[in-house]
């Protein structure tokens, strides 16, 4: 809202300071500042608020150290996460762009669900919360949501750098500056594989076999992906909030790196250079992405060991949307298993422990399990580490994996 009254009285009034606010990097700054105010000054008085509801958490007995301690201390802190990534956004973004559009859909859309879950947890005591069919139909619901919106809106468009800009004629064919050539804004299902030379993807040809009009199709395959993705992250998120500052730390990592995926594919100086799909109007995410940040950060000081608040589903849900759809939407999804390589072992984690005991139970009539307990944090837990440290190794491998997805941009 902020950027459509200065731009107002910029344009009428020449207001001094005020065309600082058509600046991506200013309004980016001012949101994360901003974010980061909310978080810790307003989130002490969310977490009293949420004390004298006596909205608790209910820790089930996993014979881990310290876990009897963490009973009653409050949850569905992902309150303050959301609040201090929207109201930011609503002062300080576009909002009339699509992809803030998305993303604040998104955000609320996997907030209520964690509510809703997290609710049930607590005043209905019942620890099970939301079925898992209902969170599913949810995340699949979103999943389309993003998946059509991203294919049908006319916002939606990319300029691929031309490989023999000489052979173009006309001027409506090309973007020219003194920064490189880039063909016509398009739109497209393509997509950026790690690692490959001309690394692109269109997922049409997935739908090749359908005849000479498979492109129509192409969008379905999209949307699916999209579904299948939202759905993975934001569980793998969910798995990984199980001890202090993992979940909001591991996040902030790894939102970090998406935020400089937004700003290259956003700035067609940085796509240029880079030799990269240039992504109009996708810069703007990098405005929500800093207040996302500011949040996450402002959380963690009160989510660090020992904690004083949890994030609940109500915040872990939300983030692994978020995650996925920034990772859509600036199309780096296939990057997720290296990114997000935290939310991934999680993940695998109970998968391949749950398929074991149940595969060994059938064949040997005993199940046999291959970590101590599941998820994977937990397991450390298990073999004495303290929950300070396990965090903070896994910080340390979600930063090695950025840095990784990072060098994508040029190694290839």
């Amino acid at each position: 809202m902020l950027y459509y009254l200065f731009e107002y009285l910029d344009k009428h009034y020449q207001l001094s300071g005020a065309g600082l606010f058509q600046y991506i990097s200013f309004r980016s700054a001012s949101a994360f500042v901003i974010s980061l105010l909310i978080s810790t000054i307003f989130g002490r008085r969310i977490i009293d608020k949420l004390r004298r509801l006596q909205i608790g958490e209910t820790v089930r007995d996993l014979g881990l150290a310290g876990q009897a301690q963490k009973a009653g201390t409050p949850t569905m802190g992902g309150i303050i996460v959301i609040l201090a990534t929207v109201l930011p956004v609503l002062l300080f973004a576009k909002l009339d762009n699509v992809y803030i559009i998305i993303l604040l859909v998104a955000t609320l859309w996997m907030g209520l669900i964690g509510f809703i879950d997290d609710y049930i947890k607590v005043f209905k005591k019942d620890k099970e919360g939301l079925k898992s069919r209902f969170k599913i139909i949810g995340q699949v619901g979103l999943g389309i949501f993003v998946g059509t919106m991203l294919h049908f809106s006319p916002q939606v468009v990319v300029k691929e750098k031309l490989a023999n800009p000489q052979i173009v004629q006309t001027e409506s064919e090309i973007s020219t500056n003194t920064t490189g050539i880039f063909g016509k804004e398009q739109k497209s299902l393509k997509t950026t594989i790690p690692f490959v030379k001309n690394n692109e993807f269109d997922y049409s040809v997935l739908v090749s076999w359908l005849g000479d009009d498979y492109k129509k199709y192409g969008w379905i395959v999209f949307t699916l992906i999209a579904v299948f993705i939202i759905t993975a992250v934001s569980n793998g998120a969910n798995l990984t909030d199980g001890i202090d500052g993992l979940a909001a730390g591991s996040s902030a990592i790894i939102v970090l790196a998406l935020g400089v995926f937004a700003w290259v594919s956003g700035n067609i100086i940085f796509a240029n250079y880079l030799n990269v799909m240039y992504i109009p109007y996708s810069g703007e995410m990098t405005v929500f992405i800093s207040a996302f940040v500011g949040g996450l950060i402002g959380f963690l000081w009160y989510n660090t060991y020992p904690a004083q608040v949890f994030m609940g589903d109500t915040g872990s849900l939300t983030i692994g949307g978020i995650i996925a759809v920034l990772a859509i939407s600036v199309r780096k999804e296939l990057l997720i298993p290296i990114l997000a390589a935290i939310f991934l072992a999680e993940n695998l984690s109970v998968v391949l422990q749950v398929s074991y005991f149940k595969y060994t139970k059938k064949r040997f009539g005993e199940g046999k399990r291959i970590f101590l307990i599941s998820p994977l944090h937990h397991h450390y837990q298990k073999r004495g580490y303290h929950e300070s440290k396990i965090v903070v190794r896994f910080w340390i491998v979600g930063i090695m994996m950025a840095v990784i997805s990072i060098l994508t941009l040029k190694v290839r």
